[in-house]
């Protein structure tokens, strides 16, 4: 087997059923939070995708209805893609019920499960249209709906493990959150999850070198909602270059410093963390921070695209406080 390795590239999932006339049932088409190389099982997800071009998300259709019915699929089908610039790349498929399944379901209001049983045995699509089982859901339609998976991992359990996420899978369950955009259903999403993204305090900025352009970003936005900033030495100076000065540098735990985020997470003077590890270093800076965070009960990220997304939610449930919907409300029925 050849593998071809991509960076920065963004995984979507989609769920489908292809019954025995060929017709294929897209079910959902999700867009992850975190770049592809986080497994898919510990990464958030939004439908409808939310940075993809229109014209993608239609190849990306066309490519699962094709594969469906390479495999001659009759049931369910879920495929993973990955998406670097506007290429396209299939990952896996997979002709069987994935762990979304549920997610898609609530999010959409089509029973996918009882859509596909009746499927593989026998039943076409169109039949089940005309029964009603397929009826769409007005969130489906809404151009002013977002639903949001998040991954709920088992860290505060395991206080001495490295909370950074990669390709192997970790978390023990999934919730997610609706909302009018994806700033706040993530938010509630976080919430489901156990992790309360804080309103005020100061953040711990840590990036690799990759994630530091973003990192711009999420500096102008901490400090738009009034958060104080401190950084490690390469990350302020990235920030200053571009007229984003912190609050404080802290130094390395590994150079004997006296003051380093290790000690100010212990001490309860952060109440965020940013750190996106650099390679598979063992004992690293990286690693202290994370465990550090892990056993302080520190709300921590430990990806670019987690932060942004944090961000974003952290602004929008300040500015318009969330309010409670039943899945029956937000499906008209």
């Amino acid at each position: 087997m050849i593998d071809r390795f991509l960076e920065d590239a963004t995984e979507v999932d989609v769920d489908a059923i292809r019954d025995h006339t060929g017709e294929v049932l897209i079910g959902g088409v999700m867009e992850h939070v975190e770049e592809a190389g986080v497994h898919s099982g510990d990464s958030a997800c939004a439908i409808p995708p939310q940075t993809l071009p229109a014209w993608v998300v239609e190849v990306i259709e066309s490519y699962t209805t094709a594969i469906a019915a390479a495999l001659d699929v009759r049931g369910l089908i879920n495929v993973q893609f990955a998406v670097a610039g506007t290429n396209v790349y299939v990952i896996e498929a997979n002709p069987r019920a994935s762990r979304t399944v549920p997610f898609v379901a609530k999010a959409t209001g089509v029973p996918l499960a009882k859509v596909a049983t009746r499927v593989m045995l026998g039943a076409t699509l169109a039949e089940l249209r005309t029964e009603g089982l397929l009826t769409r859901s007005v969130l489906l339609d809404s151009p002013d709906t977002v639903a949001v998976k998040e991954a709920v991992l088992p860290f505060s359990r395991f206080p001495e493990v490295d909370t950074a996420l990669g390709p192997e899978m970790r978390s023990t369950g999934e919730v997610m959150g609706i909302d009018v955009t994806f700033g706040r259903a993530f938010y509630k999403a976080e919430l489901a999850a156990g992790t309360v993204l804080p309103t005020s305090g100061t953040v711990f900025l840590s990036l690799a070198d990759g994630d530091k352009p973003a990192g711009i970003v999420v500096a102008k936005r901490l400090r738009a909602l009034g958060f104080g900033i401190v950084a490690t030495p390469g990350t302020a100076d990235y920030l200053s270059r571009f007229g984003h000065m912190v609050d404080a540098v802290v130094g390395k735990v590994s150079e004997g410093a006296k003051i380093t985020a290790v000690n100010l997470i212990a001490s309860g003077d952060i109440s965020f963390v940013i750190n996106t590890p650099q390679g598979r270093g063992g004992r690293t800076d990286g690693e202290a921070i994370r465990k550090a965070a892990n056993v302080h009960r520190v709300c921590s990220v430990t990806t670019v695209e987690a932060a942004l997304a944090a961000a974003q939610g952290m602004a929008e449930q300040i500015h318009h406080p969330l309010e409670v919907k039943s899945l029956q409300e937000y499906h008209g029925r």
